[in-house]
């Protein structure tokens, strides 16, 4: 076995989201899921099959951002992975309809922050063990950050 470290790449002012799921149907249902929850939202989904022709299967609503996310399935190449590349909406608002998606099994982040995503290779192919999502904690808040981080959620609409 062979572990490996794949970084992803975003453009600029995008969020992603990585999960796990087991059937050719999911990227039907997260394309759904993606313009039920938001008229605005701009994505592309890539899905990694697992079995039958092993396709990447593409579908979303801007082709830049579909490609960003066949580019970054290609790099992870691992059975039943699917990536989301976002624009114009945040992870929080797809999230919980993802989640309760019957095909879906994990999710590994979301987020915009650089991500690296540990790939084990074998014989049989390749998949994710975990990722690393932005980077090490560096101290901890103070009461101006705490003040700063409510200043911000404020103004991004998440609180009143």
């Amino acid at each position: 076995m062979e572990l490996q470290s794949v970084a992803l790449t975003l453009p600029a002012e995008c969020n992603l989201i990585l999960g796990q799921t087991h059937f050719i149907k999911t990227i039907e249902d997260l394309y759904e899921i993606m313009v039920g929850a938001s008229a605005y939202v701009k994505f592309g989904i890539a899905f990694c099959e697992a079995s039958g022709p092993c396709l990447i299967r593409v579908v979303g609503n801007e082709p830049s951002l579909q490609e960003a996310a066949i580019q970054n399935a290609k790099a992870i190449a691992a059975g039943h992975s699917f990536i989301i590349v976002l624009k114009e909406a945040y992870p929080i608002n797809f999230l919980n309809a993802i989640k309760q998606c019957p095909e879906v099994c994990t999710i590994y982040c979301a987020t915009a922050n650089p991500v690296e995503v540990i790939v084990a290779e074998t014989a049989q192919g390749r998949g994710i063990l975990g990722v690393v999502d932005g980077f090490s904690p560096k101290g901890v808040e103070s009461t101006e950050d705490v003040s700063a981080r409510q200043e911000l959620l404020r103004k991004i609409g998440y609180k009143l």
